[in-house]
């Protein structure tokens, strides 16, 4: 026998209604049906609670688990099978009762500069109005540029894109990996540096959810999972979970690996840009969750525990 499991007859996977969240979970049904054209994989499309409330922050409304809770009970009560997400959209504490099955080879994970009227971040004039929905994107825009002045920006990448050419904002920044996604690569100015701004905890790779008694869709799935990129993302989140990491506390991750060397680097920062703590470390790949844990601790040491309780604070 080539496999130990049996190849269920269908299989169906649960995603946001979104653009980019379709495009997400279809990209995974065409990789699922060339590795098993005999089984029916279908598409159920749900709207969360994230996609509904728009007009207030996340980092407001309890974060990106917004977007995740109402696909994590369509796998509960057994109208979906498997659930697409963003890995950048994955609270790092996956709920008892359901595993991330798969991280799919990362795409572009940096940021995008988009501009109808500038050609880089560096070019925009004084009281310049900057757009991005994002703490982390916001808090090293004002280390870096305090003379621009950063708003919010909620919705879909249409709708973000729609506010920039009414004139809302002189520039949005975005995910260059939904762009691309969405074949809207043609929209990016510029393409950020993971100097200037380093991206989320998981940018770019997506992430399959199951039930964790599930285990013969694991092993449906291994062909779809990229080890380097698994690698890279375990380190980033596991930094993350040791400093609470959501969207209400503006920190960024990003590990690549190179000739064999895994090489993470994570900052955490207050808000308005003012305080910025970065630490960096290289390592074997396998170690990379160990690897963000220490990151952590180092980011505590030198401050960041001050930050992230000045942080929560208030919600307390």
């Amino acid at each position: 026998m080539s496999s130990s499991f049996i190849t269920p007859q269908r299989i169906i996977i649960a995603s946001r209604e979104s653009l980019l969240a379709m495009w997400q979970a279809k990209f995974i049904q065409r990789r699922l049906l060339e590795l098993y054209p005999q089984t029916k994989i279908s598409i159920l499309g749900m709207t969360t609670r994230g996609d509904q409330i728009l007009d207030t922050s996340l980092s407001k409304i309890g974060g990106k688990g917004l977007f995740i809770k109402e696909l994590e009970q369509a796998l509960e009560d057994g109208r979906a099978d498997i659930a697409v997400h963003s890995m950048k959209d994955m609270p790092m504490n996956i709920p008892k009762g359901f595993m991330l099955a798969a991280i799919t080879e990362r795409e572009d994970p940096r940021d995008a500069f988009v501009s109808n009227l500038h050609t880089g971040l560096e070019l925009l004039p004084a009281g310049s109005v900057v757009g991005t929905s994002s703490l982390r994107r916001e808090s090293q825009l004002r280390a870096q540029f305090p003379h621009l002045e950063v708003k919010p920006l909620r919705g879909n990448v249409q709708t973000r894109l729609h506010k920039l050419d009414e004139g809302h904002y002189a520039a949005i920044i975005l995910a260059a990996a939904g762009l691309k996604r969405l074949e809207l690569g043609h929209r990016i100015t510029a393409l950020l540096s993971t100097e200037m701004s380093l991206p989320a905890v998981g940018q770019g790779a997506l992430g399959i959810e199951c039930r964790a008694d599930r285990p013969e869709l694991m092993a449906l799935l291994q062909p779809l999972h990229h080890l380097e990129t698994a690698q890279c993302v375990e380190a980033e989140r596991a930094m993350s979970r040791v400093l609470g990491g959501s969207c209400q506390v503006p920190l960024g991750g990003f590990a690549e690996i190179t000739e064999g060397i895994l090489h993470l680097r994570g900052f955490v920062a207050t808000p308005d840009g003012m305080r910025v703590i970065k630490d960096e470390k290289n390592g074997k790949p396998e170690t990379g969750s160990m690897m963000g844990e220490q990151m952590a601790q180092n980011l505590k040491a030198q401050g960041a525990d001050e930050i992230l309780a000045a942080l929560v604070q208030p919600n307390s």
